[in-house]
């Protein structure tokens, strides 16, 4: 039993995507590596139901993509290969693979897209490798063969500098999610990737 903790946690992350949504967010990577399935399961079909015409990706969880009605999978380096979650969520889902700097391609072998970072110090969590810097995002994107989203320590004010590195997006928490106004930090961030 998650308790009335999850629901008041889970009730303010969906305003929180809304807010994102009326402000141009249009998809959503769910990662929430401890909840059960029935949870998290819940949670993927109310991001689905509030991203109408978006996009929802699952992370690291490809069994459930078909029954929540998701777009995609995302796979870190703990998680299955590409092909494997090929075999489980079938050739009309989008599969994605986390990368980083010294990672062999076999690694993302059979992705339809990949994540890759952190291109700066992120926002939202420690890690322990050294950001690639827009130099080396735009190394890594002129030779992965597939379609590069920047990752890692993302704000409004870099977008555009991911974007002219040759990424297609960015992908962020911290900038976005913990904005004390993510309509408005989406808004920037939508402005930021059009320029």
């Amino acid at each position: 039993m998650l308790g009335e903790g999850w629901v008041a946690r889970k009730a303010e992350l969906l305003e929180r995507v809304r807010a994102a949504w009326r402000g141009g967010l249009r998809g959503v990577l769910l990662r929430e590596p401890e909840l059960p399935d029935g949870a998290f399961s819940e949670l993927a079909v109310d991001l689905v139901a509030i991203l109408d015409e978006g996009w929802v990706g699952l992370h690291d969880r490809p069994h459930l993509v078909r029954a929540v009605g998701a777009q995609g999978v995302h796979l870190g380096f703990r998680s299955v290969s590409a092909q494997a979650a090929r075999q489980c969520v079938g050739g009309d889902t989008a599969v994605g693979v986390s990368t980083h700097a010294g990672d062999s391609p076999t690694s993302w072998e059979g992705a339809d897209y990949l994540f890759h970072g952190p291109v700066f110090p992120p926002l939202s969590k420690s890690v322990h490798l050294d950001p690639v810097g827009p130099g080396g995002l735009q190394e890594f994107v002129d030779t992965a063969g597939v379609p590069v989203w920047g990752l890692g320590g993302l704000t409004p004010e870099r977008a555009s500098v991911v974007i002219d590195a040759g990424a297609v997006g960015v992908a962020c928490l911290g900038g976005l999610l913990s904005d004390a106004d993510p309509e408005r930090a989406s808004a920037l961030f939508a402005e930021g990737v059009a320029l």
